[in-house]
């Protein structure tokens, strides 16, 4: 008897501890939620427009003269820069960031400078101030990288950064002398490069950057020949920069 009640006693205990144990599952699965995964910026294309001031600097001038009393025979001289030339550009592009800091584009500016001056003393058949001014289309191939300055990241709205950047093209130079004597106009086609640095506000949109480009042009002339040919060697435009780009995509 004893033993019939104590069997009955542990199947109550088994029941109600199975009771117990099965209250504690929900009758449905939980619901997992997973964050969706952050990628950053994607890629996207954007126009780009700018404005710039320049100066432009060359190591010296040069052409043909003759010293007083040459009788007709000339030679070439080089004269420095007794005075920078300065002007402006305005430009516009098409480019694509990769959304990594990564971008490219290509741009079109139109550069005009004005004013560089050498000047050639009584040494030479006629002596005086000749100034030289250009007017430039410049024609570059660009690649930037653009780093965050904060915890916002790159590319994020409201987010500021710099960068650095290089480009390689063609200028296409038109060159006109203000001289004691009529020196024909014209130009030529060079070999043209650029180095890039600034710092930019990305507002979504819309980013403006403001910065510093060197634009290294490898001959300059006034596509003449003979003793009123003159160019430039190496020359360079410094220029600040600003900059707006709209990505519409």
């Amino acid at each position: 008897m004893r033993k019939l009640i104590a069997a009955i006693l542990v199947a109550g205990a088994a029941v109600m501890g199975g009771s117990a144990v099965a209250a504690d599952f929900p009758l449905y699965p939980p619901v997992i939620e997973i964050p969706d995964v952050n990628y950053g910026v994607q890629g996207s294309f954007y126009l780009r427009g700018s404005g710039a001031w320049n100066t432009i600097w060359s190591k010296e001038v040069s052409g043909y003269d003759c010293t007083p009393g040459c009788g007709g025979t000339v030679q070439r001289f080089d004269w420095p820069l007794a005075q920078l030339g300065y002007g402006y550009s305005v430009g516009a592009g098409f480019g694509y960031e990769t959304g990594t800091g990564l971008r490219f584009d290509a741009t079109l500016d139109y550069v005009s400078n004005s004013g560089a001056t050498v000047e050639k003393t009584a040494v030479v058949a006629i002596p005086g101030k000749y100034s030289v001014n250009l007017r430039s289309t410049l024609a570059l191939a660009n690649v930037y990288y653009d780093f965050a300055f904060s915890d916002y990241g790159y590319g994020a709205a409201g987010g500021a950064f710099g960068y650095v950047g290089a480009g390689a093209g063609v200028a296409v130079n038109h060159v006109s002398v203000d001289a004691p004597f009529a020196i024909p106009s014209g130009g030529n086609t060079s070999l043209a490069a650029a180095a890039m640095v600034g710092v930019g506000y990305d507002f979504g949109a819309v980013v403006a950057d403001l910065g510093y480009r060197a634009v290294y042009i490898n001959h300059i002339n006034n596509g003449a020949t003979g003793d009123t040919k003159v160019w430039a060697d190496n020359a360079w435009l410094h220029e600040v920069r600003g900059t707006l780009r709209y990505r519409f995509n």
